[in-house]
């Protein structure tokens, strides 16, 4: 069983903390105290001993080169006994030369004395150590004596620091009495200001509880103190206006955030170090990852693309406003259009761009059909204008007078004329589709299916006829469809006119109609022709397409035949498919919603 961990009144936690308080306090002033009296002790007596020396200078100068070790030795005697302190001289190499309490023979080396060593590196050195000579703790100071910039010796002083001890000792049992009779002051009045300020410190205690569950509605009470009555009346306009704040927040980031992800562009925030801030789900997606695995990364770790990183780079350089193309070779190549502008934060300091992708493949791809399709139009209608001008150019110099040649001539031109009038008349078709789909003109009904491809197998059945070619179809009389049955019609007519033309003679052409998955009707026209290499595959659909140019005028196409086919399928919800192999022939797939 879970126990509850006990609690206790907001008194018994304010009273011996104030308690507390006031024992450390004692504790840490006597304490430093004590130290600072005792350091201000040992600091005089450091310049009292530091100036001793150097008036000892004075008495071993001259003695010092030649050395005269036994004069250096009466001086240190007889000095450190008319002012109680202890004179060592110390030669460089260590040797003691004098000393007040000792003989220098019977003193061991020096010069790995702690204050010796700082005298020597730093120009003072002191210590505290108990003296086994004197069997007392002595302080030491040593200074160097030079004679032109060369160490002749160090001159010690030492001086006994135990009475400074005893002084101390008195000095702290004076300051602990004081102490403790101010910590029992302290003590009676922490014992009335903590029963005076629990009560409403409670329910202030309470209210910030309220707050920091998100309960920003509470409101505190108003007491009779007025520091009190002032932090609860700030508490609650600070509650208040976190509230209004949160929602205002809390408002503008989903508006934000909604923004960003219902927009098709992908938009990315990068900082000055080409770090992302923040991106949406459309880049993320052109990037194939997900939010999480770009933001607060380098956007060379994340998106591997040379034409990117230039541009970034190119961004961050200072340029206002950069513009360029990029290609994505991941799965499907993809061209997008990347725009920069600076991104600044409320003061007007640059934090870095903010790059808004575009995904321009399909306007780039129609831009090039357009332009293929400009080109070829030309192209289809000047190969007929042409011959018929030069034709008609032959009969004006003459041609005209001979009657043969001008049946003859007149008979080519009519030729060109029909092919004129054909492409003419496939544009018209193209472009009615077109704009019925976009208004939503086409009239749709359900119909039966085998009885709209038989219709269009008789107007085809002629021509098949001339080539000795069977046309069969494969339907369940069941089998309905919700399409415009003319516009359908014209597809099949087109697909089966296009089959019979490219098969051998004495071939069979094959239209079958089957319900599919995906809850589609599956329309399939087979040939056994020439078929289509796989790298054309892609462009039957497109206007004026032809994989072999001389075989399709030859044969009387204006190469606007599938385009008009793919266009009416769409325009009926559907899809078109096709699979050929040379020489295996092809079977073009029409594939529509089943309503």
């Amino acid at each position: 069983m879970i126990t509850a961990k006990r609690t206790r009144r907001l008194f018994w936690q304010l009273y011996p903390t104030y308690l507390l308080i006031a024992v450390v306090s004692v504790i840490c002033v006597s304490w430093y105290a004590a130290d600072a009296l005792r350091r201000f002790y040992l600091d005089q007596t450091i310049i009292d001993l530091k100036a001793r020396a150097h008036l000892f200078e004075k008495y071993i100068e001259p003695y010092l080169s030649p050395l005269k070790g036994a004069v250096i030795d009466s001086n240190c005697k007889k000095v450190g006994r008319l002012t109680d302190t202890r004179i060592t001289i110390i030669l460089p190499g260590g040797q003691v030369a004098g000393d007040t309490d000792e003989t220098p023979g019977n003193m061991e080396n020096h010069g790995r004395r702690p204050e010796v060593v700082q005298a020597i590196k730093n120009g003072l050195g002191s210590s505290i150590r108990f003296s086994r000579t004197l069997r007392l703790n002595m302080m030491y100071v040593a200074i160097p004596f030079k004679r032109d910039g060369n160490l002749l010796a160090v001159i010690r002083t030492a001086l006994p620091v135990s009475f400074i001890d005893e002084a101390l000792k008195r000095v702290r049992m004076k300051i602990a009495l004081g102490g403790l009779l101010g910590a029992l002051l302290t003590a009676v009045a922490s014992l009335f200001a903590s029963r005076y300020l629990s009560r409403p410190i409670e329910a202030i205690k309470k209210g910030a509880e309220h707050f920091a569950r998100g309960e920003l509605e509470y409101r505190l009470p108003f007491f009779k103190t007025e520091e009190l009555s002032s932090l609860a009346t700030s508490l609650n306009q600070m509650a208040g206006q976190l509230e209004e704040k949160i929602e205002t927040i809390v408002y503008q980031r989903s508006e934000l955030e909604a923004v960003l992800s219902s927009m098709v562009e992908g938009v990315i925030a990068i900082d000055p170090d080409e770090r992302v801030i923040n991106l949406n789900a459309a880049a993320g997606s052109m990037f194939n990852g997900s939010v999480a695995d770009f933001n607060g990364r380098l956007i060379q770790e994340v998106i591997r693309n040379a034409d990117l990183q230039q541009f970034v780079r190119k961004a961050l350089s200072g340029a206002s406003h950069t513009e360029a193309d990029i290609i994505l070779h991941k799965n499907n190549p993809r061209i997008i259009s990347a725009s920069s502008s600076l991104l600044q934060n409320a003061a007007g300091a640059q934090r870095g761009i903010l790059v808004v992708l575009h995904d321009v493949t399909r306007l780039r791809k129609l831009e090039d059909m357009r332009r293929d399709f400009v080109a070829n139009v030309s192209h289809e209608i000047k190969t007929p204008l042409t011959a018929i001008k030069g034709f008609v150019e032959t009969l004006m110099h003459g041609a005209v007078d001979n009657p043969e040649e001008s049946e003859r001539f007149l008979g080519i031109i009519a030729k060109h004329v029909d092919r004129l009038n054909s492409i003419v008349d496939d544009l018209l078709s193209l472009s009615r589709i077109e704009q019925e789909g976009e208004e939503k003109a086409i009239r749709f009904e359900t119909v039966g299916l085998s009885r709209v491809i038989r219709n269009a197998i008789q107007v085809c059945q002629k021509k098949a006829e001339e080539k000795n070619i069977s046309v069969e179809l494969n339907c369940d009389t069941a089998l309905t469809v919700h399409i415009d049955p003319a516009l359908f019609e014209q597809a099949a007519i087109n697909l089966i006119d296009n089959a019979v033309k490219y098969s051998p003679e004495g071939s069979t052409v094959t239209v079958s109609g089957s319900e599919a998955e995906n809850f589609e009707i599956a329309i399939h026209f087979k040939d056994h022709g020439i078929g289509i290499p796989r790298q054309y595959l892609d462009r039957v659909f497109e206007r004026f397409y032809r994989v072999d140019q001389a075989r399709s005028r030859s044969m009387g196409g204006t190469g606007l035949g599938l385009a008009i086919v793919k266009h009416i399928v769409q325009a009926l919800g559907g899809r078109i498919t096709v699979e050929s192999r040379p020489g295996a022939g092809s079977m073009f797939s029409i594939f529509l919603p089943r309503k």
